[in-house]
């Protein structure tokens, strides 16, 4: 069987790849400098699939996959992974703490790790990198100005660093979803604890615009687990609005959610339905199970033919 290639946004040792090791362990991983470059080598197919964050629980949605998804050429979701974020302070081999006087890492880095760098390292300075894997990899060369790196551990195990410090960010919780994404094929088969996710564009800018596309799903009972608004490009206040939503697309009411939605935008790009990291199954209310719908449609026809 030919070995799986997957693009990650690199370079090597960052969270993404943590990620893609995880989902996929047996795959050729391919290191790529932007989540567009990532997405690119899949839609050349330089690439099988992609991995790239989505969003994170602290800052949220991750721009540069959400404007990808909504505009690239389409690709599709066909997988999740939920990645604690656990920040080491990784260094040169016998580096000892209190000699820390100069550390480099990505900005968020910094600041998910302000009050660890305020009680352990107050008096160093802290310089900004490309990301976490760039800083990692400067600390390691010969000559190096820097002291220290923030970033994952898995970036010390590239670059031959050690953690002097491990799990220093503020918050324990902090989570980051990847989504591993592919060219269009057939879907995931539902598994009964599945997430859709989609774009839809505003037809028009009307009072009441957003709440008609919520009721697609509130009257069909499907929650939102996430709904996030990102700017056309065509001028302030204009927006179109990622949704993740409970469910697959193969069960009626998510099916009939979405052709709802698509009556009344302007378009909706449906980015996949896949199983949910978590496992969680929707609560599904009276009234839209796939057989009440079934039976509905059944009764709508019997009027139409007279019986």
């Amino acid at each position: 069987m030919e070995m799986r290639k997957l693009a990650y946004l690199g370079p090597e040792g960052t969270f993404t790849e943590e990620a893609l090791r995880i989902m996929s362990p047996d795959a050729e991983r391919m290191p790529c400098p932007s989540v567009s470059a990532a997405l690119d080598a899949v839609r050349r197919e330089e690439a099988d699939a992609a991995v790239v964050p989505l969003e994170n629980s602290l800052e949220g949605g991750i721009s540069s996959t959400l404007d990808e998804l909504a505009w690239g050429q389409p690709l599709m979701i066909v997988a999740e992974l939920l990645l604690p974020v656990r920040f080491s302070l990784l260094a040169r081999p016998g580096t000892e703490i209190g000699h820390i006087k100069r550390v480099i890492t990505h900005q968020a880095a910094q600041t998910q790790c302000r009050n660890f760098l305020a009680r352990e390292l107050p008096n160093a300075f802290v310089i900004a990198a490309a990301s976490t894997a760039a800083a990692a990899q400067e600390v390691s060369l010969p000559g190096s100005p820097y002291d220290a790196a923030i970033g994952a551990a898995i970036a010390g195990e590239h670059y031959g660093l050690i953690e002097v410090a491990s799990d220093i960010g503020d918050r324990s919780d902090t989570v980051t979803r990847f989504i591993q994404v592919t060219r269009p094929g057939p879907l995931p088969e539902p598994t009964g604890a599945d997430r859709t996710s989609l774009v839809a564009y505003l037809a028009d800018d009307h009072a009441g615009a957003l709440l008609d596309m919520l009721s697609q799903f509130a009257t069909r009972g499907i929650n939102l687990t996430r709904i996030e608004s990102r700017p056309t490009g065509d001028g302030i206040g204009q927006y179109f609005f990622h949704f993740d939503a409970e469910g697959h697309v193969s069960e009626a009411r998510v099916g009939e959610a979405l052709s709802g939605l698509h009556r009344i935008s302007a378009d909706v790009r449906f980015l996949g339905s896949y199983p949910r990291a978590d496992g969680l199954s929707p609560r599904i209310r009276r009234g839209t199970t796939d057989v009440e719908f079934a039976e509905a449609t059944e009764w709508l026809e019997r009027i139409r033919k007279g019986t």
